[in-house]
């Protein structure tokens, strides 16, 4: 580290604005440092090291003003901070095109920059600015001239449904690279080419490349890159906004709101919820309405607004009686079975509200829409989530044999979600074993095998 001559008095400032000690702020900045991957071992002592003028290094500076952004809910960067680094680009790219080959160049040469690239709680409202007009006119300007038919349309759609079904079994991490490789390679000039017979297979074409990049985003997702991930969510809107501004786009913006909810970091949630809602409304089907809606609701339940939230779970479950044995969207049936998706993230809203009885009838009713032969991955999640709402009802003996069930799935899936969820049943059943619930100790132990793999 580089000593500097005076103390960095707008550091300092920052930080006393936040209400942050030192020890809550090197907390801080490990989370954020955990959810791009990289484990940082930041104290109280480091932090005042800063602050008396030291340099924070590697990717710090960017973790530190992130943590500092989710505090304050403003966008603080390192050259606020007087680090003397250049902020984190949070806009979006102005070519999509052009997007997708930049990030396929850092995710198959594993730049670590990239893969370290932290969450940003000011790139949720992105959307909310984006000038599809702007990007649409320059898409058709490149146009080179070749052409493409529902064939080639249909094999991106087949493709993508192979990684996403082997994501069920293998984890995110499974095929990243050639995934990423796939959309730059493949499709990218399926879309500079520009000559389609039709405007139905234009927009099917973005569209299907949307799917494309919002998979590749969720797998970096799971796999703990939430950098990188919400540069794809964000990639796949853009997209989107080519084949169908309301309806598809509209679902890119959900998939950004609930990374940013599985993160804990609800910031701009309600807004980006509300304004999917609305660009979707009355241009989609009854049962996508309602995966609309109970997004609004767990982003409302998020925030603390129960009473909102509560309302929006009634209005989707209403939306869903309307809507019947209607067709959805491809992007929005790639969730499985909608009651599936509405009732899961129901117990979750309820979860947030406090509501464990509520939330696990909803988690039961997820896992009983969800095939055991083809939802692999999410029914383990769906049984952690139902173990974890009998837990805080006291049927601590029940909860065991549900995470017991969930370990089944969980056992052999390459998933960063599925770690977290490890270390809350591993540290949950370390209690109950001192309680002396049957059951827990060796539940304990074969929990904590699966984190060292």
């Amino acid at each position: 580290m580089t000593e500097r001559q005076q103390r960095n008095q707008q550091l300092a400032a920052v930080i006393e604005e936040s209400g942050y000690t030192y020890e809550a702020l090197a907390k801080a900045i490990r989370t954020v440092a955990a959810e791009a991957g990289e484990p940082l071992r930041t104290s109280r002592s480091a932090v005042h090291y800063w602050v008396a003028g030291g340099t924070p290094t590697g990717r710090t500076p960017g973790y530190l003003a992130e943590a500092l952004s989710r505090k304050l809910r403003r966008k603080v960067t390192p050259a606020e901070l007087g680090l003397g680094c250049e902020p984190v680009e949070d806009a979006m790219h102005p070519d999509p095109l052009a997007a997708a080959a930049d990030l396929r160049r850092l995710i198959v040469h594993r730049r670590r920059d990239f893969l370290a690239l932290a969450f940003s709680t000011a790139a949720v409202a992105l959307p909310l600015t984006y000038d599809h007009q702007a990007a649409a006119a320059m898409l058709r300007a490149v146009a080179n001239g070749g052409r493409i038919g529902a064939g080639e349309l249909e094999t991106v759609r087949q493709f993508t449904e192979m990684f996403r079904t082997a994501d069920e079994r293998h984890g995110g991490g499974h095929g990243l690279a050639a995934i990423t490789t796939y959309l730059d390679d493949v499709v990218t000039p399926m879309l500079h080419a520009g000559a389609f017979p039709n405007d139905e297979i234009r927009c099917g074409t973005f569209g299907a490349a949307a799917e494309l990049a919002t998979l590749i985003g969720w797998k970096c997702h799971d796999a703990g890159r939430e950098g990188a991930a919400q540069k794809f969510y964000l990639l796949a809107h853009q997209l989107a906004c080519e084949g169908d501004p309301a309806g598809h786009a509209a679902w890119t913006m959900r998939a950004l709101v609930h990374q940013a909810l599985d993160l804990k970091q609800p910031t701009g949630c309600v807004d980006l919820a509300h304004a999917a809602l609305e660009r979707a409304r009355g241009k989609v089907d009854p049962q996508t309405e309602a995966l609309l809606l109970i997004t609004a609701a767990r982003a409302h339940g998020a925030d603390g607004d129960s009473a909102t939230a509560a309302k929006l779970v009634l209005a989707a479950e209403d939306a869903m009686l309307a809507g019947g044995a209607d067709t959805i969207p491809a992007y929005a049936a790639a969730a499985g079975p909608a009651v599936a998706t509405v009732a899961s993230h129901t117990g979750r809203t309820l979860t947030a509200m406090k509501d464990n009885k509520a939330a696990e009838r909803h988690y039961r009713a997820a896992l009983d829409s969800r095939r055991p032969e083809t939802y692999h991955r999410l029914r383990g999640t769906t049984l952690a989530n139902i173990a974890k709402a009998v837990a805080a009802q006291g049927r601590y003996e029940e909860a065991v044999g549900l995470w017991s069930q969930s370990l089944d799935l969980m056992d052999g899936v390459a998933s960063r979600r599925n770690r977290t969820e490890l270390d809350t049943m591993h540290s949950a059943l370390g209690l109950y074993a001192r309680r002396g619930v049957h059951g827990a100790a060796e539940l304990a132990r074969r929990a904590q095998l699966l984190r060292a793999d």
